[in-house]
């Protein structure tokens, strides 16, 4: 079940040689909290011929957050249950710190790596407060009361939870709970902290603000932290690093703004801010032909000859009444399809020669009917070469 799950992982004993202090109190510093580094080596999980997760190497620094992020299927949670322990893997091993904690041949219990989990569940006990909720560990730890009762007082004044301490989870709503949740996980103080979609079940206002919440609480605390989600903007507003996974391996990795300005592959630039990906034959290391126009593409190079693919944010690409004098470069003759008003922006659907469809966003304030003949225009800077 999975609160018996979150009992085990949220709840590990520590060893008699990491003895809790209350934080703030004498023997706690935040400076010399020990945190541990997260290193995937190979991993693998097959049920059958299927390959859930496949080779997946990942090393996560001491006090980093990265984010798993990709569609439903790609092997994201599969990857964050093998290294909570829960399931063991099919080949590869799993190392926190020195400790190998997984392998083919010995995978240590949940209660044993020192870890905090928080599922889309919260998996609040329903009969205890929110203060008896976040003392929950360290109950089981079997500290003093004054103890405890210190070290709740700081954590619940660190999530903004001081004035909720005495309400039951049913009188709580959605992020109150999820900062709960949070709590619980942190006063424990875990070498590693894994998040499975935290957010899911809040609502889209919530959402948002839960989103900074996290960051905030990770800045403050300085887990190291992996945290799954299929949303980008929780993998953009959160992580230090995004690994992008897609049919159980990383895609790519790297910091958010790297892998929203630099996609490698078609499936990254689709899924990352849904970029317009223009495939056809490269004319030379710089230029690919649409519509009979030779685009130069400046981010990366193309094999001359050879299919290729490359792509451009809908926010990048200009939307012109009127070819450029001068024969400006990148500029494709196109016909409106579609003009949708967004409040903030204009989403445009528009289709060139070659019946190629674009995307293109502008301000709201630029208006052009359907059936209009226009131009567009495509910076090459922003032009990005893709994977083949």
């Amino acid at each position: 079940m999975v609160v018996a799950a979150e009992r085990r992982a949220v709840m590990a004993r520590p060893q008699a040689s990491d003895k809790i202090a209350p934080i703030g109190g004498p023997g706690w510093e935040r400076g010399k909290r020990k945190v541990a580094s997260v290193e995937l080596r190979g991993l693998s999980k097959r049920y059958g011929a299927q390959a859930v997760v496949d080779d997946v190497s990942l090393s996560i620094e001491h006090g980093r957050m990265v984010c798993l992020l990709g569609p439903s299927g790609c092997g994201k949670t599969t990857t964050l249950r093998l290294i909570a322990g829960f399931i063991e893997p099919s080949a590869g091993e799993i190392a926190v710190g020195e400790r190998v904690v997984s392998s083919p041949a010995r995978t240590l219990p949940p209660e044993q790596r020192n870890m905090s989990m928080i599922f889309q569940s919260y998996a609040l006990w329903p009969h205890m407060t929110v203060g008896e909720n976040v003392a929950y560990g360290l109950t089981l730890r079997k500290l003093g009361r004054e103890v405890i009762g210190k070290r709740v007082e700081a954590m619940l004044a660190t999530t903004r939870l001081a004035e909720l301490a005495a309400r039951y989870p049913g009188e709580l709503s959605g992020g109150q709970q999820q900062r709960v949740a949070l709590a619980r996980a942190l006063i424990v103080e875990p070498e590693t902290l894994l998040l499975d979609e935290p957010l899911s079940n809040l609502d889209a206002n919530l959402r948002e603000e839960m989103r900074f919440e996290v960051r905030r609480l990770h800045d403050e605390y300085r887990y190291t932290t992996v945290y799954v989600t299929h949303d980008q903007s929780e993998a953009m507003t959160t992580a230090d690093l995004i690994a992008v996974m897609n049919g159980g391996r990383i895609e790519q990795l790297g910091p958010p703004e790297e892998i929203y300005d630099h996609p490698r592959s078609e499936f990254v630039a689709r899924f990352i801010g849904s970029s317009n990906v223009i495939k056809g034959r490269a004319l030379d290391a710089e230029h690919l032909s649409l519509a009979g126009v030779a685009l130069r593409c400046t981010g990366g190079r193309f094999t001359a000859g050879a299919d290729a693919a490359l792509s451009v944010r809908q926010h990048d690409v200009r939307l012109l009444a009127a070819a450029p004098t001068g024969g400006q470069e990148n500029v494709v003759p196109a016909v409106v399809l579609r003009n949708v008003f967004l409040g903030a922006s204009r989403d445009y659907m528009v289709e060139t020669p070659d019946a190629t469809q674009l995307r293109v966003v502008t301000a709201p304030a630029h208006n052009v009917a359907p059936g209009t003949k226009v131009y567009v225009y495509l910076p090459p800077q922003r032009c990005r070469v893709l994977a083949a």
